[in-house]
């Protein structure tokens, strides 16, 4: 079921009208949220009428189709308020990383010029206050709290504070005046009109804010779901991903809207586990270090007692692995394998499926690499996991796994409306150009980089004209940055081309494919890799905590030791080293890790090391760590 497939001219706020208008009653439950002990829940028409009252309150405070507003908050029923009210008076949603720092807010806020800032806690209310006074275009700051008078006493602030509650009082008192005027300027909301700010989460330079349209967010989402069509209205998603980021904005926030799915927020990634079971979730958007944190836990659970248990676990993968192979291939298992798949199923998977909730359809993973072996992993318990790609340029959804057409290692099938091409990295010549319809199940081609033209790219950097024109050429083709192929007619990821390492005898190495290598051990939580020019290939590696920690019977304290960054024990340097020995044998042996240096903790958003969507600053780590790294080269050691 696709409800918008063949709506014209829909904008992002027509998307829950229709809902209410065609799907479900206005007094069904749209969003859930945690409060204590008990699930609230809160309908479309409380969001609808709490979305008018938010736009009478712009209106009423002279902001006009195209401002910009800020958001600066964790995933909340607020957040879709305020998001509804700014779209549809055609006002621009700007949201800002939570984790992000000061002075990264603060350039955002000018940059974009925000008029007026969503804020969700008095910590983030804290970081502002520190810096809003030199953002000239700010006039209001709002707070999803009511106790602020503490946090902004002795303070001096340009913009005028309130609360969101006295807001919507506010909005509601003047709703008679404005209610004509909202209906007409959401009726007069273009999908060619701007819809959002998402600034580029910067691993290199300074952050990009790329303009996105709402033609950009509906066409993504309705080719989505005619790839995805198991997707129903009665379905619950799970959210926890920051909707400050564009994946979680469309795949869960925006589906929802579409197809009037209901969302629950989770409470935090901590309580992500507790919060599966309590919802009970069918579809969930997740990144791949989540699943791998999960498969992680769940091999170690199953074999760590030894004996009996942990046979039937291996064996129950076994079967699982047959079993999935079998209907990959289209065949049908035969007797003996269906009744050991049964008996593996009520031994071994449905108590991890149980941990989910027990009524996942699949998880959708994005925004990095799945490693394959993760993904079979979950396909031989029988939970699907679709992979997708895309960038915050291309809203994001380029490909997306179809449900019943699984190849792990690769993130999908085109979806409709797109051109995807593989240019040749040197020549700049097109290897290929695929489609949707030109789909091929058995065309596999050569690697280069990935480009895309159609509905899903991006209209442009925000007052970045210059370096809009180095990514978006004349032909209309957006070049990614990412190297790929195509792989038994679907997309595969290999590298970013700036990430990738040329030693100093000529030979290219993506890290990504030899990191997610080194990534199958359980002993091992990050591999930073590094060779560029060099002899050989080393890396910077942080271990599993929780599983050092339990090897070594170590304190808490012990990673806790500030001053002292890097682990020299020769014990656990021998440990890690068996699993980089043994899973060293999957790869070429220029692409081998040599030597290493072992980080006692993972790289951080605070120290400015990774981005919000956790991926590393190799430029920033490279300069950071620039001693440590000569000293892996200072002797030729031996692995």
């Amino acid at each position: 079921m696709n409800p918008i497939r063949d709506i014209e001219n829909l904008t992002v706020p027509l998307l829950l009208r229709n809902v209410v208008k065609n799907i479900h009653q206005p007094d069904r439950t749209f969003l859930k949220r945690k409060v204590k002990d008990e699930w609230e829940e809160i309908s479309f028409r409380t969001t609808l009428d709490n979305a008018d009252k938010v736009s009478s309150y712009f209106l009423d405070n002279g902001i006009t189709k195209g401002d910009r507003i800020g958001f600066l908050l964790e995933n909340s029923p607020e957040y879709v308020f305020f998001d509804q009210g700014a779209q549809q008076i055609g006002a621009v949603n700007t949201s800002v990383y939570p984790t992000l720092s000061e002075t990264e807010i603060e350039y955002i806020l000018k940059d974009s010029g925000i008029k007026m800032l969503l804020v969700g806690s008095p910590f983030l209310l804290k970081k502002v206050i520190k810096i809003a006074n030199n953002c000239a275009n700010l006039i209001r700051i709002v707070v999803t709290f009511e106790d602020y008078g503490k946090i902004t006493e002795n303070t001096s602030l340009n913009a005028g504070i309130l609360s969101l509650n006295s807001l919507l009082d506010k909005g509601s008192q003047q709703l008679t005046k404005y209610q004509k005027q909202i209906e007409i300027q959401r009726n007069d909301v273009m999908p060619s009109d701007l819809s959002a700010l998402i600034y580029t989460s910067g691993t290199t330079g300074t952050p990009k804010g790329a303009m996105l349209t709402h033609y950009n967010f509906v066409e993504n989402v309705r080719e989505c779901l005619n790839q995805i069509p198991v997707i129903v209205p009665e379905d619950v998603f799970l959210s926890f991903l920051p909707l400050s980021h564009v994946f979680e904005r469309t795949a869960t926030y925006h589906v929802c809207c579409a197809m009037g799915c209901q969302i629950a927020f989770a409470q935090s990634l901590e309580l992500l586990a507790k919060n599966m079971e309590e919802v009970k979730p069918m579809v969930i958007s997740c990144v791949p270090r989540l699943l791998e944190k999960i498969h992680d836990k769940a091999i170690k659970s199953g074999t760590s007692a030894g004996g009996t248990k942990a046979k039937i676990f291996l064996w129950a993968l076994d079967i699982g692995q047959k079993y999935r192979e079998v209907n990959e291939a289209g065949k049908t298992p035969g007797i003996k394998l269906s009744l050991q798949y049964a008996i593996a199923k009520k031994l071994v998977f449905s108590k991890i499926i149980e941990k989910t909730g027990g009524r996942l359809k699949f998880m959708i993973s994005g925004g990095a690499a799945l490693p394959r072996n993760v993904g079979e992993f979950f396909g031989n318990l029988g939970i699907k996991i679709l992979e997708g790609f895309g960038l915050t340029e291309t809203s994001p959804v380029m490909s997306v796994t179809e449900y019943n057409r699984q190849v792990y290692g690769t993130v999908g099938r085109i979806i409709p409306g797109i051109e995807v091409g593989i240019q040749d990295v040197e020549t700049k010549e097109f290897i290929t150009i695929q489609t949707y319809r030109s789909f091929n199940p058995d065309f596999t081609s050569e690697e280069g980089e990935i480009c895309v033209r159609g509905h899903c790219v991006m209209k442009g950097y925000w007052n970045k004209p210059e370096e809009t024109a180095l990514v978006i050429d004349a032909e209309g083709w957006f070049h990614t940055g990412d190297v790929g192929r195509f792989f038994r007619g679907n997309l595969q990821i290999t590298d970013r081309i700036k990430n990738m390492l040329v030693n100093a005898y000529g030979k290219n190495i993506y890290p990504t494919p030899v990191e997610n290598t080194y990534l199958k051990s359980q002993k091992i939580e990050s591999v930073f890799l590094i060779g560029d020019k060099k002899e050989y290939v080393s890396a910077i590696i942080t271990p599993s905590r929780e599983t050092l920690q339990e090897t070594f019977n170590l304190p808490n304290a012990f990673f806790d030791e500030s001053d002292e960054v890097f682990i020299e024990d020769t014990e656990i340097r021998k440990w890690i080293e068996e699993d980089l020995k043994k899973y060293a044998q999957e790869l070429a042996k220029f692409e081998r890790i040599k030597t290493f240096k072992l980080k006692r903790n993972p790289f951080s958003m605070e120290e400015g090391e990774i981005t919000p969507t956790l991926k590393p600053k190799r430029k920033v780590i490279e300069k950071k760590y620039h001693d440590i790294i000569e000293e892996l080269y200072s002797e030729d050691t031996e692995q």
